[in-house]
């Protein structure tokens, strides 16, 4: 699908900061003033992001991905259509970004309740993603799929993750025994010629596979292969997708605050962390994009909790991000929002135009509080409750924001994506900190080697033994 510059322009999302200034909260908001004193950091940060695009040293080919991947697109298509010819069922094996992206971008762009549909109505075989090595996850996805009639995507850039790798080995032991060649039933994506699942693709005679650069991390990995071949196997159109995040990083290619809707938003959240502002609620008006939030939390509290700086200096930033579901959680957490602790700033995802618009029909006139809703459409209902919490909100002189998407499809997706991610590498670079590294996660994963037995981490498990559970505290 190709779209004029009017189209473009017709479906390019916003930011709206009102309720974020001193003209809307008082001194509550942040003034002009001091946005205005912020303005040269954004400038170097915005120049420290547009220096160093597309180093893999620095985890910064992400930037990228909307240019360089014209071979791989193609290649990632024919492969979707050969998968939808030969499988009934797609089950992505992965956990982070290789689970989280794949299925933000399932949710927001298919029909929401995709896998119940009869055949006929599904652009794709039906689609799972384990992002989790619970148990009975495992037991029950197999109680609903055939694994004779399945195509599993691994995704593990080293092939050792540990989670990744446990179902793997479960999965492929059921295709042996189920007398099936495992090679006919997986695609790897991977690194390109190292780590464990390059050695088992040669050991399986030659496993389709597709490239994880070594520039992309995993939260920034949706718009690689990594999202792209499970979107492109749903009938989801990757290339449009891409155009979207390309026609964002354009309209951020200038430093200019009130232009460059990325780097106006890290701003502000810079600005606002650093006013007590620790916790960032995502909350989208929409069950398409209900699971933007799981993947935006990822991107945000991996990227920004650290605690050293590049320079060396200690230091504890990062934002804790929390899930919102709009209207749901207005009978939930709003309370808490709007008359608890000014320790928030809430992100609204708001949609102009939802693909169904449902009228209400006439009844009940003789109640007022069921016959008013006749007449209107659930459309105006959802869009007047999302406008009445952010008005509540802002009486209560609480920080937010609203970043609209026109319509949800694959362009506007795409922008939405690659803005987060220009926020992120802008806010990191405010902080002064590594944006895309993860120590604090890596040592999650050593301890739980030691714990299995790895070898070569016998002395982590001897620490881990000492700090059992002490039984006095026990209740």
């Amino acid at each position: 699908m190709k779209l004029t510059e009017e189209q473009r322009k017709k479906m390019r999302i916003t930011v709206d900061y009102t309720n974020m200034t001193d003209k809307y909260l008082g001194d509550k908001g942040i003034s002009q003033k001091t946005l205005a004193a912020h303005k040269p950091l954004a400038k170097a940060a915005h120049a420290y992001v547009a220096e160093n695009r597309g180093k893999d040293e620095l985890f910064m080919g992400w930037t990228e991905l909307p240019y360089n991947q014209d071979e791989i697109v193609a290649d990632i298509l024919a492969t979707a259509k050969d998968i939808r010819k030969k499988f009934d069922c797609f089950v992505v094996l992965g956990i982070g970004g290789s689970a989280l992206g794949p299925s933000m971008a399932f949710s927001a762009l298919c029909h929401l309740h995709y896998n119940d549909l009869p055949k006929s109505k599904r652009k794709g075989p039906k689609f799972y993603v384990e992002d989790n090595v619970d148990p009975v996850r495992m037991k029950e996805l197999l109680d609903v799929i055939d694994v004779k009639k399945t195509c599993f995507n691994v995704i593990s850039k080293s092939g050792a993750t540990s989670e990744t790798m446990t179902q793997y080995l479960i999965i492929a032991d059921l295709l042996e025994k189920a007398g099936e060649n495992v090679k006919d039933h997986v695609v790897f994506t991977t690194d390109a010629s190292r780590g464990n699942l390059v050695k088992i693709s040669k050991e399986l005679g030659g496993v389709k596979s597709f490239v994880l650069g070594d520039g992309v991390g995993g939260r920034f990995s949706e718009l690689s292969p990594v999202g792209l071949l499970p979107a492109a196997v749903l009938g989801i159109d990757i290339k449009l997708l891409l155009k979207g995040a390309a026609y964002m990083d354009k309209l951020c290619k200038t430093p200019d605050l009130k232009k460059n809707p990325a780097l106006l938003s890290a701003t502000l959240q810079f600005i606002a962390m650093n006013s007590g502002k620790n916790i960032g609620v995502m909350m989208p008006y929409s069950d398409n994009l209900r699971y933007v939030s799981d993947w935006y939390a990822q991107l945000w509290a991996e990227s920004l909790g650290k605690n050293t700086k590049l320079s060396g200096e200690p230091c504890a930033v990062g934002q804790t991000p929390v899930k919102a579901l709009g209207v749901t959680d207005q009978h939930s957490q709003v309370q808490l929002y709007t008359e608890g602790p000014y320790d928030k700033v809430v992100t609204f995802l708001s949609v102009g135009s939802y693909k169904e618009k449902t009228p209400i029909p006439h009844g009940c006139e003789n109640i007022p509080d069921v016959g008013f809703l006749g007449g209107h459409t659930m459309e105006e209902l959802i869009q007047a409750e999302n406008k009445a919490t952010a008005y509540a909100l802002t009486k209560a002189g609480r920080l937010n924001y609203t970043v609209t998407l026109p319509e949800i499809n694959e362009f506007t997706l795409g922008q939405l994506l690659f803005y987060f991610e220009l926020q992120t590498a802008y806010a990191g670079a405010m902080f002064d900190i590594n944006t895309f590294n993860q120590p604090g996660v890596e040592a999650g994963k050593k301890a739980t080697f030691a714990l299995l037995g790895k070898p070569g981490y016998e002395e982590q498990r001897k620490a881990l033994d000492g700090a059992a559970p002490d039984p006095a505290y026990i209740v």
